[in-house]
């Protein structure tokens, strides 16, 4: 069997040496480097992520500029990519390095996985690209590659079946090259393998891959389907005020945290009712007549892992500026177009924001 691992990891890493694309988080050995281009491509594919990380690395050339960075700053940096818990903990992981490791990274996997938001997946990569330790990567690629190979039938979806995978993955890093090695089996089920129509014709591992010698490729892996979207239904009010537009920041507790968007009244049904939304903002201190809420610019869909989000938006030229006590009570604060376009924002703001050519002069 030890042999059978000896062909597969050779034959991946020799594989890897003619085909592997030329990424730039590939050409380098800084931990840093690395560890920024994992937490970007986390759920996201290289062609999105590029961008980003060549963004963030010019933005933040150290680790210590990225943790002396303002939150907002990173987030706005970070817009698009979706998932902004991952850009929060990378803040803060960056700043706990400063801080408690003198501003440099955990040079093993174990000390590594003490930073915030630093998973097994990630303390792996950065152990073995940047420091070549022993150990085995495990993302959705290497999943799909060890189930269809090795022909494990186990519900990766299930996190019990991550010990399966894992054992299994241990015993095929060699000692000599983890570091290549790990790269080349991601980049493998990236490119060869891919979850839709692999290539098997022009496969390398053919002949010793359990999926394929059994017709099993399109069952394998095996994966149970995740829960239906939740629908949510946001309806937001625009409040302008001579040219400048109310916004706030989103607190914790939901999603887009230390986003900015507008005065939000979330419905459980899709149409508005303006009666219950006005007995809502009049007693806010917010005056808004009934024939604001009839006309909303169109309707948005968005659609995160979990939830399934239907917004309108609604403009509404307020005649005087809040006062002091509502601003202060709805959390709502005046921004002119520059500094909205400087604030970080979910995407489905920007499309608003653009549609209704409020940022269109910039």
């Amino acid at each position: 069997m030890a042999n059978n691992y000896t062909y597969f990891s050779e034959t991946l890493i020799n594989w890897y040496n003619r085909h592997k694309r030329n990424l730039p988080w590939r050409n380098t050995t800084n931990p840093y480097f690395i560890w920024l281009s994992e937490v970007i491509l986390q759920q996201t594919r290289v062609n999105q992520g590029l961008p980003y990380y060549i963004k963030f690395t010019e933005a933040y050339p150290t680790v210590q500029d990225l943790a002396a960075a303002p939150e907002d700053e990173v987030l706005r940096l970070w817009q698009g990519l979706g998932y902004y818990s991952r850009a929060r903990n990378m803040h803060h992981t960056a700043k706990q390095i400063v801080n408690e490791y003198g501003s440099k990274f955990p040079d093993n996997y174990s000390e590594l996985l003490k930073l915030k938001g630093v998973g097994s997946y990630t303390a792996a990569a950065v152990a073995a690209f940047a420091y070549k330790e022993q150990v085995a990567v495990l993302d959705g690629n290497v999943f799909r590659v060890l189930a269809r190979v090795f022909g494990i039938s186990e519900d990766i979806a299930v996190p019990a079946s991550r010990k399966t995978f894992q054992e299994q993955a241990d015993k095929l890093v060699p000692a000599a090259e983890p570091d290549t090695y790990n790269q080349a089996v991601m980049e493998f089920g990236a490119i060869q393998c891919t979850p839709i129509m692999p290539d098997c014709l022009f496969c390398p591992l053919q002949q010793s891959c359990f999926a394929f010698t059994h017709g099993l490729v399109q069952e394998l892996p095996v994966k149970s389907k995740a829960k239906a979207a939740r629908p949510r239904y946001f309806h937001y009010l625009v409040f302008e005020w001579q040219g400048q537009y109310y916004m706030r920041k989103r607190l914790e507790g939901d999603i887009w945290q230390g986003l900015y968007d507008f005065y939000l009244h979330e419905s459980i049904e899709k149409q508005l009712i303006p009666e219950s939304l006005l007995s809502e903002l009049n007693a806010a201190g917010i005056p808004v007549q009934a024939h604001h809420l009839l006309t909303p610019l169109k309707e948005y869909k968005h659609i995160l892992s979990h939830q399934k989000i239907t917004a309108k938006f609604y403009l509404i030229k307020l005649e005087e500026k809040l006062k002091p006590e509502v601003e202060q009570e709805t959390r709502l604060a005046l921004y002119d177009p520059e500094k909205i376009d400087e604030l970080p924002k979910p995407v489905l703001i920007s499309n608003y924001l653009k549609d209704a050519k409020i940022l269109l002069h910039l």
